[in-house]
C-alpha cells in the first residue's frame, strides 16, 4: 500500500466470483472514513484489468475491494489524482509531475515488495510487506528526504517504491494489533 494493489486487481475475477456485488461494495467502503466512502464510486477489476462500476458515486474518491492475490484484506480508496497515478502505474507510464494523489487503506494492506512496483510475490528469502491501517501520499515523494526507504518498520511512515516514478509515502494511522495497557495490581482490601 499498499496501493500498488491496483495492478494485482487485474486478477480480481476470482474476487468477483467469491463475493457478491454488495459484499464487494461493503469491503471497498471499509478502506476509508465513512465521509469519504459513502460518496465514492466503487469499482471492481476483471481479469483483463477492466473496471466494472458497482456503484456510481458523487464524491471525488474511487474505492476498490480487497485484492485476492495478496494474503491480507486490502481494499483501497483513491482520489482523482490517485486514480491517475494508479493508471500510470498500471500502464507502466510516468505519472504526471506536480500532481499529488491521496489514498486510504484503513483495513491495511500486503505488498509483495517495497522496491519493485510490479512484484506479484515476495522475492526468495523475503516476506510480504504488511502495513496496518494507513494513508498514502502519491507522487512527488522522491523530493521528500528524511523518510525511511525501507519497510523494516511499517508502523512508522516510509517510502514505498523509492527511486521509481511510483514512489509514495505510506503513513500508518493506526495499529493493526490491539494495544494493552499495564494495569497496576493493588492489594485486595481486608
Amino acid at each position: 500500500m499498499t496501493m500498488y494493489r491496483v495492478a494485482l486487481l487485474l486478477s480480481a475475477a476470482a474476487l468477483t466470483a467469491a463475493m457478491t456485488d454488495g459484499e464487494m461494495i461493503t469491503n471497498a467502503m471499509s478502506a476509508a472514513p465513512r465521509a469519504v466512502s459513502e460518496t465514492a464510486t466503487i469499482i471492481a477489476m476483471n481479469e483483463k484489468g477492466e473496471a466494472r462500476t458497482l456503484r456510481e458515486g458523487t464524491g471525488t474518491f474511487t474505492c476498490m475491494p480487497d485484492n485476492p492475490m495478496t494474503p491480507g484484506n486490502d481494499p483501497m480508496c483513491l482520489d482523482r489524482n490517485g486514480m491517475e497515478w494508479a493508471k500510470a502505474w498500471m500502464g507502466r507510464k510516468e505519472p504526471e509531475k506536480g500532481r499529488i494523489g491521496l489514498g486510504y487503506m484503513l483495513a491495511g494492506g500486503s505488498d509483495a515488495s517495497n522496491d519493485d512496483p510490479y512484484a506479484t510475490a515476495p522475492a526468495t528469502g523475503h516476506v510480504w510487506v504488511d502495513t496496518g491501517p494507513h494513508v498514502m501520499i502519491l507522487g512527488g515523494v522522491d523530493g521528500m528526504p528524511g523518510h525511511p526507504r525501507t519497510a523494516e518498520n511499517p508502523k512508522v511512515p516510509y517510502v514505498m517504491w523509492g527511486g521509481t516514478p511510483y514512489a509514495h509515502i505510506m503513513m500508518p494511522v493506526g495499529d493493526s494489533t490491539p494495544q494493552t495497557a499495564e494495569v497496576p495490581t493493588t492489594p485486595a482490601k481486608p
